[in-house]
């Protein structure tokens, strides 16, 4: 499950909010101690608590205390709100910029977006997009 690119703990922090986008984890449900997540992994307990911690301090996790860490109401709508920006900041921005550089004219970008959307969701209508994926 962990790879050497990054810390441990932000390793599980950003597997937690994945499973909160996927719907894996839903509001206030109760997520498993840090105890029971450094067992499962067989990691650091310690580890594990900072990973936690650092979800806590983003109001993505909250406590109950003596029973457990759950996940906030707020969650998924705020971590779709950063990805989103990331997106923008980390795909589009750039794209736009290149696009300027190479000549590209913001109409075409979107023309070309828009029949790629269509496209996919030809394939998926038709039960093909499975295909594409292998």
């Amino acid at each position: 499950m962990f790879d050497d690119r990054s810390p441990i703990y932000r390793q599980i922090a950003e597997q937690i909010k994945t499973d909160i986008l996927n719907g894996v984890l839903r509001a206030d449900e109760q997520v498993m101690s840090t105890n029971q997540y450094a067992a499962f992994y067989r990691i650091n307990p310690a580890t594990a608590a900072k990973a936690f911690q650092q979800l806590v301090e983003e109001k993505i996790l909250y406590k109950r205390r003596g029973i457990g860490m759950f996940v906030s109401p707020t969650a998924r709508d705020m971590l779709l709100a950063q990805r989103r920006e990331r997106f923008f900041t980390d795909v589009v921005d750039p794209m736009v910029a290149e696009a300027k550089v190479i000549g590209i004219p913001l109409a075409d970008i979107i023309t070309r977006i828009e029949q790629a959307a269509r496209s996919d969701e030809e394939k998926a209508k038709s039960g093909h997009a499975d295909e594409d994926e292998r």
